[in-house]
């Protein structure tokens, strides 16, 4: 009998340790199974928003295709300020799509804008009135009257010297409004000048450059040490080739190439884009002067809209880290009085 009962003595300290592994065991998998199931959730979202956006990105192909071939239309035979209209509903359209689209779309879609944009302003260029010429007779001065001489013309933008062909977007043309080639001055237009014009500043040297109004385009190319304060433009700004400049800009589009250590403070209202450039910072749009308001509403520009800090770097394709190209100012160090 003692020997029957040895048995039960070792058994019955193991039933515990037993059940509590039995206990145990379920959980693990559970947990596993659980673990498993998160997994297959979020493929499945993957794949949903996967098929959403190559959705969404072949319905924005297809319209921007019928509104670009709209405005070539236009351009070629049709009114010009219908065809200034649907070229920035165009813009619209790339602008609100950029966040699911893929980076080379984004591209081909701006480069196709900034054409368009181009061939406009050559167009407009080319049904502008030409001045007539005619020699007119010097009248003779009473003597000691001599006639004052010319005071010197206004630094304009002329047309780009041999070898260097127009920035993305400019037209072949002589621009129609800017600056070019100055040095260590103080430039400016005014509402009057710059209304729905396509303006160019190009190698300005240590200037400083006020634009008080609503511009439809702006190009920044070659410029040195520079200031640029910019009013509401309606459609793009295109930065290249810059350095240590200072630009103060309000606009639906911002792309920057070829620029370095040189500081933004911006509202736009889709995502800036930078290329090939290094050490530049971001701040939000400060600068304001009497009129601006207006300028906005007639820039058609959504003053609540701002992503002055989502800023897209063709170079750096990097997704888990930020790019080392560009930064955003301190917010002790921002400007907030221009003038």
């Amino acid at each position: 009998a003692e020997e029957l009962r040895a048995p039960a003595a070792f058994v019955a300290p193991l039933q515990p340790e037993m059940a509590a592994a039995a206990v145990v065991l379920p959980e693990r998998l559970q947990r596993r199974e659980a673990e498993r199931q998160q997994g297959v959730e979020r493929q499945r979202q993957k794949k949903e928003a996967q098929v959403v956006k190559e959705e969404q990105s072949e319905f924005f192909m297809a319209a921007f295709a019928r509104e670009r071939e709209a405005v070539e239309a236009l351009l070629a035979a049709g009114p010009l300020e219908e065809a200034a209209a649907r070229l920035q509903g165009l813009q619209k359209l790339l602008t609100e799509s950029v966040r699911f689209l893929a980076p080379y779309e984004v591209r081909q879609g701006q480069e196709a804008v900034a054409r368009l944009q181009g061939d406009l302003a050559a167009r407009r260029q080319q049904l502008q009135p030409k001045k007539k010429f005619a020699f007119r007779a010097l009248k003779k001065g009473a003597p000691g009257n001599e006639p004052r001489p010319a005071e010197p013309a206004r630094p304009a933008v002329a047309a780009p010297a041999p070898g260097h062909g127009p920035a993305e977007g400019e037209p072949g043309g002589p621009p129609l409004c800017g600056f070019s080639g100055a040095q260590d001055e103080e430039l400016e237009l005014g509402p009057a000048e710059l209304l729905q014009r396509d303006v160019v500043l190009s190698e300005l040297r240590g200037c400083r450059v006020r634009l008080r109004g609503n511009a439809n385009t702006l190009r920044v190319r070659d410029c040195r040490g520079c200031t640029v304060l910019c009013g509401p433009v309606s459609t793009s700004v295109l930065v290249d080739g810059c350095s240590d400049c200072l630009l103060v800009l309000a606009c639906q589009q911002l792309r920057t190439h070829r620029t370095r250590d040189s500081r933004f403070y911006v509202q736009v209202t889709s995502r800036a884009v930078i290329e090939d450039c290094t050490t530049v910072c971001f701040a939000p749009y400060t600068w304001s002067y009497p009129g601006i308001e207006m300028d906005f509403e007639s820039s058609g520009l959504d003053r609540n809209r701002n992503n002055w800090n989502l800023v897209d770097d063709f170079d750096w394709l990097v997704t888990d880290k930020p790019s080392p190209n560009w930064s955003l100012i301190p917010e002790q160090e921002r400007i907030s009085c221009w003038d």
